[in-house]
């Protein structure tokens, strides 16, 4: 059997197995799983998205052109031109139209392509595929799977992010060089305190429960969390208790819970096997004033968050990013080492992500389409 590409012989080439099904092990499989496309998934931040402007969004491995209105509005399609397949994203936004820069050919919300030079062809059939498009809690969510099912399937509902009421909250988004399963261990695996000794986040934690439920793996922890030297002294720990803390691999979401007063979010958006974007979205029911018993007014919240964000929380999180970037260089040269895990919920969230890839391919390959 010749198993030369190129002139490389990749039967000896360095590198894990070449797809989820040459994949052996069950961290194997999970590292060359994608994620159900069938899911709204978070895309970018919307401010950083003005009228008359597209950026390119991948999801695993396919490029999408997502534009902004004049009016506002936002709207995704296939990026390429149907007429020489260039990438929309080199063209410009006309009203409500994606406008290709080579012979300006237009596109309209549904896909519909349309030739300025008055040539009265009949381009219908030549329609992209367009994508569904929300925004909500300052996110842009994108269904890049079955239109069909969006309706039916629901962005997660945080309750206190919206309304008069709602808690502050100031996203915060990277794009890590590893691979999203990577990044769910990491945010739900609390036994590498040793990597935020500078910041304290969480400390002495012990695993209290692991247990998958569905597609849901629900994990809790007693741990001493917000001990910082700085970020500790902004929480109200004789008001709230700060020593357990609820997690929950909500596929393909990440959620955790302190006392109902301490919260987060984390929605990754799978590129490719090694790259990931991650949006977390943290938010308290309130913070005190320091060395003082007296709560920082709504307000002034969003100032204080923001100040966080830079100062505290997103340095904390690069931690992670450095780790995890770390961990996807590891794998890919030890990738048949193998693999000591003592936190069972690394398995389990493993387990799900194979389980649901799987699920997804055999469902592609039912209705005629062989993977995504």
């Amino acid at each position: 059997m010749d198993n030369s590409q190129g002139g490389i012989d990749v039967s000896t080439a360095p590198g894990p197995p070449p797809g989820f099904e040459h994949a052996g092990s069950l961290r194997q499989r999970a590292r060359a799983a994608g994620l159900d496309p069938d899911y709204w998934y978070a895309v970018e931040e919307a401010h950083r998205i003005k009228p008359g402007t597209v950026v390119e969004i991948i999801f695993w491995k396919r490029s999408i052109a997502l534009y902004r209105c004049m009016d506002g509005s936002f709207r995704a399609i296939e990026n390429r031109c149907a007429h020489r397949q260039i990438k929309l994203t080199l063209g410009e936004v006309q009203g409500c139209r994606l406008v290709c820069d080579y012979h300006g050919w237009q596109y309209d919300e549904n896909g519909c392509p349309y030739d300025p030079s008055g040539s009265g062809r009949d381009l219908s059939k030549l329609s992209l595929k367009t994508y569904p498009v929300k925004v909500r809690y300052g996110l842009i969510w994108l269904f890049p799977g079955n239109p069909e099912v969006a309706e039916s399937r629901q962005i997660p509902e945080i309750p206190e992010l919206e309304g008069p009421d709602r808690w502050a909250c100031v996203p915060l988004s990277f794009t890590w060089l590893a691979h999203h399963s990577m990044i769910i261990d990491n945010v739900s695996d609390f036994s590498h305190a040793h990597l935020h000794r500078k910041y304290r986040p969480f400390e002495d934690a012990a695993l209290t429960r692991c247990e998958t439920i569905g597609d849901n793996v629900h994990v809790a922890y007693n741990t001493r969390v917000g001990r910082g030297r700085i970020s500790g002294l902004f929480v109200d720990h004789k008001r709230f208790n700060t020593n357990h803390m609820d997690l929950c691999f909500e596929y393909p979401y990440q959620r955790s819970n302190t006392d109902d007063a301490i919260k987060h979010w984390l929605f990754v958006l799978p590129i490719d096997e090694r790259t990931t974007r991650v949006f977390f979205l943290f938010f308290f029911k309130s913070l005190k004033v320091p060395l003082l018993p007296i709560r920082i007014p709504r307000f002034a919240m969003y100032m204080i968050l923001s100040i966080a964000n830079r100062r505290l929380i997103g340095p904390l999180l690069s931690e992670d990013g450095v780790a995890v970037e770390a961990e996807q260089k590891g794998y890919e040269k030890h990738w048949d080492a193998p693999a000591y895990e003592y936190n069972p919920v690394v398995g389990a969230f493993q387990k799900v992500i194979v389980r649901k890839w799987r699920e997804y391919l055999v469902r592609g390959t039912e209705n005629g389409v062989a993977g995504f």
